[in-house]
């Protein structure tokens, strides 16, 4: 039973960057535009209004967390945790290491991460939601991995 609950756990954090991918293209950048907006468009202050999204991702991950426990620990409460550990990463990696909105990581010279945030250029490059390219997070083309100064 425990093997099935890791599994599930590891399967749901691997499906998020498709969910990601999915729901940055097709809601950040269609009907939710007017809360990514700021993203791509940046105002002054340390917040803006893409913030939001981190309540309503994490939303679903809070509610499997409690129908997972009630009665019993059941799968939904795994499921929850892909959920949460995946928006762990995607906080640390966007935030973090492509954004730097703390100061952490500023000299970083991993080729992986550095190619997380050619891609994420590209996708910024776009002040717009129409053509947008590079909607992932962690897995991006294999071209924004060569061995190039970021």
């Amino acid at each position: 039973m425990i093997l099935i609950f890791i599994l599930t756990t590891l399967g749901t954090y691997l499906a998020m960057e498709a969910i990601t991918w999915l729901t940055h293209k097709y809601i950040m950048h269609g009907f939710l535009w007017y809360l990514h907006k700021d993203h791509h468009q940046p105002e002054p202050g340390p917040f803006e209004k893409n913030d939001a999204f981190f309540v309503i991702f994490a939303t679903p991950s809070i509610l499997l967390f409690y129908f997972g426990v009630t009665p019993d620990l059941n799968y939904m409460f795994f499921i929850g945790l892909g959920i949460l550990f995946y928006g762990i990463t995607y906080f640390l990696v966007h935030d973090i290491i492509i954004h730097q909105r703390f100061s952490w990581f500023k000299k970083n010279k991993n080729n992986y991460f550095n190619g997380l945030k050619r891609a994420h250029r590209v996708h910024h490059k776009h002040k717009e939601k129409e053509k947008g390219e590079c909607f992932g997070m962690l897995y991006v083309s294999a071209k924004y991995f060569k061995n190039k100064r970021s």
